[in-house]
């Protein structure tokens, strides 16, 4: 089974809020840009962009931006500025592994800017490889319903081909092979109950146990990653004390 971190629960019930500012819109842009070009501009075609799409409007971001960033993809909006994909590897305090997913127009202007944030709280930015083999790509499912009747949940993802299923706090993260996504969260949305979030995801093969001061530390870290323009997804391996995740999720 893959593990289960946190850290996925906290961007989600993060979410709304980092979706008011400015540069979310920008980084789904990006997203759904590059998923057209490479792929074509129909999202039933497409998986990746199809994706690409369910997450920007999980963020509420307008119809007339995500049809833009599609057109520019596919060369009607223009070609505009060349975006290359890159998978930044490290560490960070206490030992935890970091997978970072970039989009950026310069890398030679990203690579010392990560290095810097990673080195400012306590990391180091490794070489390519030095910490993919911790992790595995895997269709992640997020739902939060309190109505949810947990055995009869497991029930359900289990016979739609789901691996694992696991409550974090208030909301059931659910992983699955990524050729499963959408096969699992079609049963989901089958039974009424709404899927917050779908989309494929660097899981890892287990866990590294902090307490609250390290917690704290890991935290400030993967915030000031995610807060960088270049910076698509930041994925870890570390599970938060349950007073500290308490504290997170309900944070507004």
């Amino acid at each position: 089974m893959a593990g289960h971190s946190h850290w996925a629960s906290i961007k989600h019930k993060k979410g709304t809020a980092d979706a008011k500012k400015g540069k979310a819109f920008s980084k789904m842009a990006r997203m759904i840009t590059v998923a057209a070009r490479k792929g074509g501009g129909d999202p039933t075609m497409n998986a990746k962009l199809q994706l690409a799409i369910e997450k920007a409007r999980s963020v509420n971001m307008p119809k007339e931006n995500i049809e833009r960033a599609i057109q520019k993809g596919t060369g009607e909006g223009g070609s505009g500025t060349e975006l290359f994909e890159c998978l930044y590897e490290g560490y960070g305090p206490h030992g935890i592994a970091l997978m970072v997913e970039i989009l950026t127009d310069n890398k030679n202007r990203t690579v010392p800017e990560i290095r810097k944030i990673f080195e400012r709280f306590g990391g180091n930015l490794g070489e390519s490889g030095c910490v993919s083999w911790m992790f595995e790509k895997k269709g992640l499912i997020i739902v939060n319903d309190s109505n949810i009747n947990e055995d009869e949940f497991m029930m359900l993802i289990l016979e739609a081909g789901a691996e694992d299923m696991q409550k974090v706090g208030d909301v059931f993260q659910i992983i699955c092979s990524q050729s499963d996504l959408y096969t699992v969260k079609k049963a989901i949305m089958g039974k009424n109950i709404a899927v917050e979030t779908a989309e494929v995801s660097w899981m890892p093969k287990s866990n590294i146990d902090l307490d609250e001061t390290a917690g704290r530390k890991v935290l400030r870290l993967m915030e000031a990653l995610e807060e960088h323009d270049d910076v698509q997804n930041v994925y870890s391996n570390f599970n938060l004390p349950q007073s500290l995740l308490t504290e997170m999720q309900s944070a507004k």
